[in-house]
């Protein structure tokens, strides 16, 4: 998986890893106590969230944030 640098690039991720253990925005959303069209702003990386809010939603989709040395290349559209 290549390093993700936008919130759209998020979005995307969040929503292929939830998709791939066959859950709905609706189930992830109910321990973190988000409604499913906050999760659905969140997948399509148009919603800013708290760290923590961030934190929880890994955790409901039982995954982990790695923080790494970037690799070089252009930047371009909305990549940080």
């Amino acid at each position: 998986m290549n390093g993700i640098r936008s919130p759209k690039e998020l979005g995307e991720t969040l929503r292929q890893q939830r998709k791939a253990k066959g859950l709905t925005q609706a189930a992830v959303g109910k321990p973190v106590n988000l409604v499913q069209s906050k999760i659905s702003q969140i997948e399509n990386g148009s919603l800013a969230i708290e760290l923590n809010t961030l934190f929880r939603l890994l955790a409901a989709l039982d995954l982990e944030l790695v923080v790494q040395p970037r690799q070089k290349h252009d930047l371009k559209g909305d990549e940080w």
